[in-house]
C-alpha cells in the first residue's frame, strides 16, 4: 500500500552510516586484540580508550565507570547477579514492570533462597510511592527500577526514588532511556544510583554492544571468568568494531539528542491526536513518556492481528516487547498496570526514530483505520477470556 515504514524503535535502530564508518576499518586491516603487548594491540586499546571516553561522556560518567559488555540484558544480569554473588540470600526488590533481563534474573535468584519483592506502580505504569516507602522500610539489598519503560514509554523519577533508598544499592536499565531524555550518571550517583545500564543499538549503534555504568565502590561478582578484561569483570576479548560503533553512536546521540526529541515528540503528539479520532486507548498517558513511544490499543481488535496486518501493508510495529515476542497473552506490563486483560490483547506499540516523517504517521493512521474497519466487520475481536 505505502513505502516500507519502520516504526519499531525501542526494539533496535539502524545503524547511522557515521557508526558504520567508524567500524569498518576494525572489521578489515585493523584488527588487534586490545590486551595484546605489540601495536597491533595497542592500536586496539588506544580504540577502546577513545569509546569509552565518548560512552562515558555522553551519560555523564567517567571512563573507568563504563564496563563493555554484549547487551543490555548481559549488563543487567552483571548488577542483579553480580552483586548477589557477593552476599549471603536477602530480600531484593525490582520494579513489576520491569524488563525480562531484571526480572527473570531476580526470579532465578528466588529459587535460590533469596526472597523477591516486585514494587507495585500505577495505572500509568509510575512507581508507587506508598509501596516504595514500604520496600525501602524494608531494606532490601538491591533495588532496580528501569528509567523508562521500552513498552510505554514510561519515565520514572530515578533521582527521587534513589534518594528515598539512601544506601541500598540502586541500579537503573536506562536502554530505552539513552538518546532521548537527559542521562547524568554523575547526578543520579550522588541520589543513590550505583550502576545503570545502556546500550548501542537503540541509538543508531551496532547490536552486539552495551555498558554496565557502575559506581567504583560496587562489589561485583563477574559473570565470566576468565583473562580479567574490563577490569576483572567482563572476561573475554573486547569486540572493538562494536563498542567503536558504540563510542560514536553515544557521542551523535549526544549531540543530536534535544532536536531529536523535539521532533519524534511532535510527531507521536501527531498521532495520538489521530489515534484520539478512532476511539483508541493509550496507556500511561498521564505519565510523562519518552518523546518517541506510543502504546495505545483499539477495543475489541487483537494487537497480534493488527502487526501482521500491518507488516503486509509496510508498516513495521510491534505488540509489545521485542524480547517478549513469542509469548502470547497479553503484556504483563500492562496487566501489572491494572489494565484489563481483553484490551491488554489489543495493545499496539509504535517507536519512532528521527528519520520518520508527518507524511508516514498520517499514512500510518489511514492504514490503521481501514484495518480497525474490515477487522470489526469480520469480527477479529480481542481476547475476551
Amino acid at each position: 500500500m505505502f513505502a516500507p515504514v519502520y516504526f519499531d524503535h525501542n526494539a533496535t535502530t539502524p545503524l547511522d552510516p557515521a557508526v558504520r564508518a567508524a567500524m569498518l576499518p576494525w572489521l578489515g586491516e585493523r584488527f588487534g586484540n586490545a590486551s595484546a603487548r605489540h601495536e597491533y594491540g595497542r592500536d586496539a586499546k588506544r580504540a577502546l580508550d577513545v569509546a569509552r571516553a565518548q560512552v562515558a561522556a555522553a551519560v555523564g560518567a567517567e571512563a573507568d565507570e563504563v564496563v563493555f559488555v554484549s547487551g543490555g540484558s548481559e549488563a543487567n544480569n552483571l548488577f542483579i547477579k553480580g552483586l548477589a554473588g557477593r552476599m549471603p540470600p536477602a530480600l531484593l526488590a525490582v520494579g513489576a514492570t520491569e524488563h525480562p533481563s531484571i526480572l527473570r534474573p531476580a526470579a532465578q535468584l528466588a529459587r535460590q533462597g533469596w526472597q523477591l519483592r516486585r514494587i507495585t506502580v500505577d495505572g500509568d505504569g509510575r512507581i508507587d510511592r506508598e509501596d516504595w516507602r514500604d520496600v525501602v522500610s524494608r531494606r532490601p539489598v538491591l533495588v532496580s527500577v528501569m528509567s523508562a519503560n521500552n513498552e510505554t514509554g514510561v519515565v520514572q523519577d530515578i533521582a527521587a526514588l534513589a534518594a528515598a533508598a539512601a544506601g541500598i544499592p540502586f541500579h537503573t536499565d536506562a536502554v530505552q532511556a539513552l538518546g532521548r531524555i537527559a542521562l547524568d550518571f554523575r547526578s543520579l550517583n550522588v541520589a543513590g544510583v550505583r550502576a545503570m545500564t545502556i546500550s548501542a543499538h537503540k541509538i543508531g549503534g551496532p547490536q552486539g554492544a552495551a555498558a554496565l555504568i557502575r559506581d567504583r565502590r560496587l562489589d561485583l561478582e563477574p559473570l565470566i571468568a576468565g583473562g580479567g578484561q574490563e577490569g576483572g569483570l567482563r572476561s573475554g576479548t573486547e569486540n572493538i568494531a562494536a563498542i567503536v560503533g558504540f563510542g560514536v553512536a553515544c557521542e551523535l546521540a549526544a549531540a543530536r539528542r534535544v532536536e531529536t526529541a523535539a521532533h519524534l515528540q511532535a510527531l507521536r503528539l501527531r498521532l495520538e491526536a489521530a489515534l484520539g479520532g478512532l476511539g483508541a486507548t493509550i496507556f500511561a498517558a498521564g505519565a510523562e513518556r519518552l518523546p518517541n513511544t506510543c502504546y495505545f490499543a483499539l477495543p475489541g481488535i487483537d494487537g497480534e492481528t493488527l502487526v501482521a496486518r500491518l507488516d503486509r501493508a509496510g508498516f513495521a510495529v510491534a505488540s509489545g516487547s521485542a524480547c517478549s515476542s513469542t509469548e502470547s497473552g497479553p503484556s504483563p506490563t500492562l496487566l501489572a498496570m491494572g489494565i484489563e486483560p481483553s484490551l491488554a490483547q489489543g495493545a499496539l506499540r509504535v517507536s519512532l526514530g528521527g528519520a520518520n516523517s508527518a507524511r508516514q504517521i498520517d499514512d500510518f493512521v489511514f492504514a490503521l483505520k481501514t484495518m480497525a474497519l474490515n477487522l470489526r466487520r469480520l469480527g477479529a475481536v480481542a481476547y475476551s477470556g
